[in-house]
This record gives C-alpha cells, structure tokens and sequence, in this order.
C-alpha cells in the first residue's frame, strides 16, 4: 500500500507540474492582457507625455512577463513552492487572502447540494431500478435525461425569470439583501438561506440526474446478482434484501462518482456564482481570467489539479474501505 501510495503521489506531482506550465502557457497566449489595460489607462493619464509601449515594456518587466513562457513559469513555479503566489493583479491583494475570503461561500453552498443530490438521486435510483420497465421507472429516467441535457446558464435563468421577475418571492442575484446590517443572526441566516435556494436548485437538477442514473444502474446489476436471488430465496423481506445487501454493494462504483467531489466543493461554480453574482471562489476566479489575472488564475488552477489527485488517491483508499475484498497489490 505505501508503496502505491509514494508512485501515485509522485505521479500526481508530476501531473500538477505539467498542467501548471500548459495553464501558464495558455494564459499567456490570451488576448485579455492586464499589462496591456493598465499601460493604455496609464498612457492615457500621461496626457501624451508617456507612450503606450513604454509603459508597457515598464509593467511587463515589473511584473515578470518581459521574458518568454519557459523563464516566466520557472520563477512562478520556485515562488509556488516557497508559499509565494504573488499579489492578485485585479484585486491589488495577495491572491491566498482572496481565496481565504470568498472560499467558504463557495463550499457552504457546494455542502448544501450535495445533501440535496444525495437525498433525491439515490432513492429515485432506487426506485428506479426496482420498479424497472415501470412507469415510475420512466418518469424518474427522463427526469434524469433532463437534468444531465440542460446546461446551467439554461436552468439558472429559468428560474430567475419564474421566481425572482414573475412570482417575485425569491431575490434576484446576490448572498445577502439591502437590510441584511440591519438583521439580527437568525435573520441574516434567513436572508443567505434565501438567496442560496434558486443556486442550490441549480447546481442539484445539474448533478442529480447523472448520479440518479448511475445509482440505477448499479442497483439493476447487483439486483440481477446470485447472491440477492439466495436471500429472497431465504425468506428475507424486500427491504432487509434491498437496504442490507443491495445498497451496501451499490456504494462500491459510487465511490467512482463522488471522488470529485473534494475539487467541486473548492473549485466552486463558475458558470452558476456568475449567473447569481454569488461571491465565491468560482466567481472572483472568473473576474480575474477576464482581466488576464495570471497570479490568481495560476493559484486556482493549481490548487484544483492538487485537490483533484488527492481525491483520486483517496477513492482508492475508499474502494478497500467500503469492500474489503479489493485491495491493492
């Protein structure tokens, strides 16, 4: 075991190295150029007496970007692994002080999903796979085709214009609302619980139809096994067969499902926090990349590629966990 753990840590290593140079590469490649915004502003206010390029030239060797992509990565890269990420250059602050500020937004709300999905995918799934070539095992299958076809700019819209501009009962955008100083605690809990329903709902109808149909699925082949054949034969009740014997073998490929769930709680929603302007790492990430933010785009990039072999490593250990017949040579 230790010995897989060392090569799978060693190749996850090398993984984040190499997709940190390709992410660094390609931000440098984008039209979107921070250095290029600043020195027309500043060219700008110069009132003629500073040309553009040099001012230009003067920024991009101020910040590190005078050399090519090679020289840039490789001093990014040996202040990365002192601690050093740099200053954010839209947000003029470390870029680890802004993480620290809008990432608990962004796993607070992935938290509350993910209670969501699990307790609505996995007993339609279920039920699904029970109630096979039924009609409860029809709806719930096109309810999950709709869920896995709609994309999230589609679903968080609808449901801005039904219950936000027609009903008019939930906020539009945001985390808080305009009294939200004014509140006590439990109304300031009330008022973030109320701008957190229609992105929650998004972010569940985007992730509850795939898991409903994996669970279903595995649920269907365990329930054709020998083993569940042997136990009805013995007497046991339906939900003694399904509860104890079925779903504990279900959760083995679902361990497969939920190992990317350590990168979605930090990584955030990009596409939904923008919808709804909630301020978590999702969205102040998609702030940054527009402006050509490469300290900060680095560091999220980065820090998303390590979360994700972590959970990867961990979903091995996870499989001897819930099986004890897997483990690993």
């Amino acid at each position: 075991m230790w010995k897989f753990l060392i090569r799978r840590l060693l190749l996850g290593l090398l993984i984040v190295v190499l997709g940190a140079f390709v992410t660094y590469a390609v931000i440098r490649c984008l039209p979107a150029s921070y250095m290029e915004k600043m020195a027309r502003q500043l060219a700008a206010g110069s009132q003629g007496r500073v040309r553009y390029q040099d001012m230009l030239d003067i920024l991009n060797k101020q910040y590190g970007m005078d050399g090519d992509v090679f020289s840039g990565y490789a001093k990014w890269f040996f202040n990365a692994i002192q601690g050093n990420f740099g200053d954010s250059w839209k947000y003029m602050k470390p870029v680890t002080e802004v993480f620290s500020e809008v990432i608990w937004w962004s796993v607070l709300m992935n938290i509350i999903t993910l209670f969501v999905e699990v307790l609505i995918s996995i007993p339609l799934g279920i039920l699904a796979a029970r109630k096979q070539y039924h009609a409860a095992d029809y709806i719930v299958t096109v309810f999950a085709l709709a869920c896995i076809s709609l994309p999230s700019f589609y679903i968080g819209t609808v449901l801005k214009y039904v219950f936000a501009v027609k009903l008019n009962v939930l906020p539009l955008y945001g985390l808080w609302g305009r009294y939200y100083g004014q509140m006590g605690f439990w109304g300031k809990v009330g008022d973030i619980a109320t701008h957190l329903i229609m992105p929650v709902a998004t972010l569940a109808i985007l992730s509850i139809g795939s898991l409903m149909r994996y669970t279903r699925t595995n649920m269907l082949e365990v329930l054709n096994a020998d083993y569940i054949r042997t136990a009805r034969a013995k007497g046991l009740s339906e939900k003694v067969v399904i509860n104890k014997h079925a779903f504990r073998n279900t959760l083995i490929p679902l361990v497969t499902a939920f190992s990317g769930l350590l990168p979605s709680f930090f990584g955030g929603a990009m596409i939904t926090e923008t919808i709804f302007q909630i301020p978590g790492i999702g969205y102040r990430s998609f702030e940054a990349m527009l402006q050509g933010d490469i300290p900060f785009a680095m560091f999220y990039t980065t820090f998303l590629m390590v979360l994700t072999q972590v959970s990867l490593i961990l979903s091995d250990i996870m499989y001897a966990v819930v099986d004890p017949r897997v483990r690993v040579n």
